[in-house]
């Protein structure tokens, strides 16, 4: 089995394209967003439809923007809580040669 390491180093990890939302609404939501696109495509003209695929398209892009920085924000958070974790472990053993049990 390859480590997430060398999985993470050749390029093989692509979490943003694998996560699929557990969330019950995620479904509906995706549904209703197809259906209000239709909807637009039929009542507006080619240019104001086209308008509107560019107005979705910068906002899914500043969205992923947001999504990647929470990403970061978080992987960094818990690396950080790791560490502090990992340095205060001495606290947490007793120390044989004091006779502490």
């Amino acid at each position: 089995m390859e480590s997430i390491l060398e999985a993470l180093y050749r390029g093989q990890l692509h979490p943003d394209e694998t996560i699929v939302p557990s969330h019950p609404e995620y479904r509906r939501l995706g549904r209703q967003i197809g259906a209000m696109t239709e909807k637009w495509r039929k009542e507006l003209s080619d240019e104001m439809f086209r308008e509107l695929e560019e107005y979705s398209d910068l906002c899914v892009s500043l969205n992923s923007l947001h999504v990647e920085a929470a990403f970061i924000h978080g992987f960094r958070l818990g690396a950080n809580m790791i560490i502090e974790v990992m340095s205060k472990r001495e606290e947490l053993i007793p120390n044989a040669a004091s006779g502490v049990s």
